[in-house]
């Protein structure tokens, strides 16, 4: 057993687990008609209800008794002061020094990085001010009206994300496109709603050296150079996010338009940063460094509210909960909010790269589960598809569900659909259905004898199925970062517990590796490496048949 496995929080953790594990939560709100208000967190105006949970106040002691001994406290701050927490790469885990606000320093290798970081946001208000006002035109004088970024992983699921969910806030005439897929698809589809007299490309690449994001860049250039007819166009239609000027200058764009980032902002955590130029573009830098402020807010919560009251805690406790002791295999995110309808492929990114680990920090091969399988799709959608598994299934899948009380468009038909349904789908998934509640409801409707047996065990839900549910005003670009906010510091807390680095993805590297390898035997200018039967059986296959 590992330390963290025979440890006596954890033993403790696992005897009332036992004791928890038969009882139904339908029991629980019965004995505790106060449930709600003590198993629910208000900060701002985000609430977070916890009381569908199997959970009951031992079990809260027994998880903050875990994060205690974790250490996690202590390593909230290591992250905050800026400490090489990403220990397998020597850097400072600061995406949190992106969106501080308070004025204080933070440092990192004793520096103060807050100068640089203000530096490179008035950087950004001063660019996305000039296209937004029409400043900054195209090669031919003409305004620009379409923004591409170019990038993949954090340098696209981010920004996407976050235009996605607070296009109310946009401008009318300036869209914003993402392209991330090597697959030339991507970009040919995007490019052919496009007029390159009007189009402004951002390459988001730390190096400059990523092989999707400058394959998709070299592209979308020959494209511009064909339909503008010149080299020079270059400078007034291409920015870059990087810290490679050599490389950015050779591509053809102006040193005025490449944005840096810091070697102490991981891909996934990277929004918040000059990454999040495209968010600053397409909403304005007031709503982006609203964005800020809303993370920032989270930020000082998490740091400084107790653990029994402290959301992004709670919200990991119970992933470990669920995952650790009884077996959870994946974490649904609902938001019935249309806007948020990237919400849960960024999630996915941020939990399951940054979480996916096997080793501890030690280095010894973990005997516990680490991560979830995240995944969603907005409701009602989602309840058209895969709740039916939710409900129903033999697994059970604790799921988060988000949603707002005010829409930005209120036609007054659909106004308190989406909440009734997001309200109801808690209650059901926790309540569900009894035999005899089920038999009633077919004697109610005239069936009976075996016709009633045959269909009884197929209206059953057996319920106790655990949710969170979020609710906030509207969303808004401070609620929004809020809950990027406590979604990282969840991935945060529960990495602290599983003793793992949720700040390094060395599991991503085989892959590009390999496919070095690989590109050139397809090409047909390499030699051959060797590989296994399956491999080449599939290379020669594409030799014969392309």
């Amino acid at each position: 057993m590992s330390k963290l496995t025979s440890s006596h929080a954890w033993q403790a953790l696992k005897a009332h687990h036992i004791a928890i594990e038969p009882v139904h939560m339908r029991q629980m709100f019965r004995d505790d008609p106060a449930r709600f208000d003590k198993f629910s967190v208000q900060l701002g105006s985000l609430l977070f209800d916890y009381s569908k949970n199997r959970i009951n106040a031992e079990t809260i002691k027994l998880l903050t008794n875990l994060a205690r001994q974790s250490g996690l406290q202590s390593q909230i701050e290591r992250m905050f002061v800026g400490e090489k927490i990403n220990f397998t790469e020597q850097r400072a885990a600061l995406h949190t020094a992106l969106r501080n606000r308070s004025g204080r320093a933070v440092y990192s290798n004793g520096k103060d990085v807050m100068p640089d970081v203000q530096r490179v946001l008035e950087l950004i208000r001063g660019f996305s001010d000039k296209v937004r006002t029409g400043e900054h035109v195209g090669h031919t004088g003409k305004r620009i009206t379409d923004i591409v970024n170019l990038g993949i992983g954090g340098s696209d699921l981010g920004p996407l994300m976050v235009c996605e969910a607070l296009k109310p806030y946009s401008l009318p005439a300036l869209h914003a496109h993402f392209v991330s897929n090597v697959d030339g698809t991507h970009l040919s589809e995007t490019l052919k709603r496009l007029d390159a007299e009007t189009t402004l490309f951002i390459i988001s690449s730390k190096t400059f050296t990523t092989q999707e994001t400058l394959t998709n860049a070299r592209s979308a250039r020959a494209w511009l150079v064909e339909k503008l007819g010149n080299e020079q166009a270059v400078a007034k239609h291409f920015a870059a996010v990087s810290t490679n000027l050599e490389a950015t200058a050779k591509f053809g764009i102006n040193p005025q338009n490449v944005f840096e980032f810091w070697d102490w902002v991981g891909g996934r955590y990277s929004l918040w940063s000059a990454i999040g130029l495209p968010i600053a573009l397409f909403v304005g830098m007031d709503k982006f460094e609203e964005l800020l402020g809303g993370g920032y807010a989270m930020d000082e919560h998490f740091r400084s509210a107790p653990l029994d009251k402290n959301i992004p805690v709670l919200l990991g406790l119970l992933g470990i909960w669920y995952n650790n002791f009884f077996g959870a295999a994946s974490n649904a995110v609902l938001p019935y909010d249309q806007y948020m309808h990237r919400f849960a492929a960024y999630l996915q990114q941020l939990e399951m790269e940054s979480n996916g680990k096997r080793v501890d920090r030690d280095g010894n091969t973990v005997d516990y589960n680490t991560g979830m399988v995240v995944w969603g799709e907005p409701g009602t959608n989602g309840q058209h598809a895969f709740f039916q598994l939710i409900h129903q299934g033999t697994r059970m899948i604790p799921a988060d569900f988000h949603a707002p009380l005010h829409s930005y468009n209120p036609f007054e038909e659909h106004r308190a659909i989406p909440l009734a349904n997001c309200f109801a789908q808690t209650e059901a998934l926790m309540v569900g259905k009894t035999e005899e509640e089920a038999r009633a409801e077919l004697v109610a409707q005239g069936l009976q004898g075996e016709a009633l047996e045959a269909l009884l065990p197929h209206k059953v839900f057996p319920g106790n199925r655990p949710t969170n549910t979020f609710l906030f005003e509207r969303l808004d670009p401070h609620t929004l970062g809020m809950l990027i906010a406590m979604y990282e510091h969840k991935v945060f807390v529960q990495s602290v517990v599983w003793n793992i680095n949720p700040f390094d993805q060395w599991g991503v590297e085989l892959g590009k590796q390999l496919a070095g390898k690989i590109l050139p035997e397809l090409r047909g200018t390499g030699i051959a490496s060797p590989h296994d039967a399956s491999t080449s059986g599939l290379i020669d296959y594409y030799h014969k048949h392309y």
